[in-house]
């Protein structure tokens, strides 16, 4: 993905989308002009509707953008010699760069659906290779479970101010990526509870449709 610094050396309708992501994420969708993009974008008006027609295709153009990028981040880490065992799709959060406050804001609006759900895809292929492995049936859908983590794993990049605060070093700097990385795997390889004790407190939840 590329910085402000690099907006000169794009066409211009990555010029475009890049300045979008960036105002976008700064002011939120509403508050965010064709003008004020433009002018961040270094293109007139004119050439933003020749380009993306409205303020809602720039929108869209963005999700998209985002989308690929974790399509590739994901077929990165499944291209790896050596893949990890945790869901490091569900960790794609921490890979939006300067675009976090976008990622943030449109999520936080309701928007940004395309990059949810592809998250949200992308996660349910690597339960269904983690669930191969699981010595015990799931007691819930793949789809559910895939949409619970890709939500946790989003709230890293939604509250990543808070995040890094915990942390005591900003989350996405290398130091931080190193301390997020060995508290996700200390949590994912220590759950709160065991399977014993988990399956004490189900039995005590009422049984629902979606458990047949």
């Amino acid at each position: 993905m590329c910085s402000q610094r690099d907006l000169d050396d794009l066409t211009a309708r990555a010029r475009i989308r890049e300045a979008a992501l960036l105002q976008f994420g700064e002011l939120g969708f509403e508050r965010a002009t064709i003008r004020g993009i433009a002018e961040a974008a270094g293109v007139s008006s004119g050439l933003v509707r020749h380009h993306f027609g409205s303020k809602e295709a720039l929108r869209d153009a963005c999700d998209e953008y985002l989308v690929k990028a974790v399509v590739q981040i994901n077929d990165q880490v499944r291209a790896s010699p050596t893949p990890p065992e945790e869901n490091y799709v569900a960790v794609a959060g921490a890979a939006f760069g300067p675009y976090q406050r976008y990622v943030a804001r449109a999520l936080t609006e309701g928007r940004a659906a395309p990059l949810f759900d592809k998250l949200v895809e992308l996660s349910a292929q690597w339960l269904a290779e983690l669930d191969a492995k699981r010595p015990d049936p799931p007691t819930v859908s793949r789809q559910a479970r895939a949409t619970v983590g890709a939500a946790m794993a989003l709230s890293v990049s939604i509250l990543h101010e808070h995040v890094s605060r915990g942390l005591g070093v900003p989350a996405f700097s290398p130091e931080g990526a190193d301390l997020l990385a060995r508290a996700l795997l200390d949590l994912y390889s220590h759950p709160y509870l065991t399977p014993e004790e988990a399956a004490e407190h189900l039995a005590r939840l009422p049984r629902k449709a979606h458990d047949d």
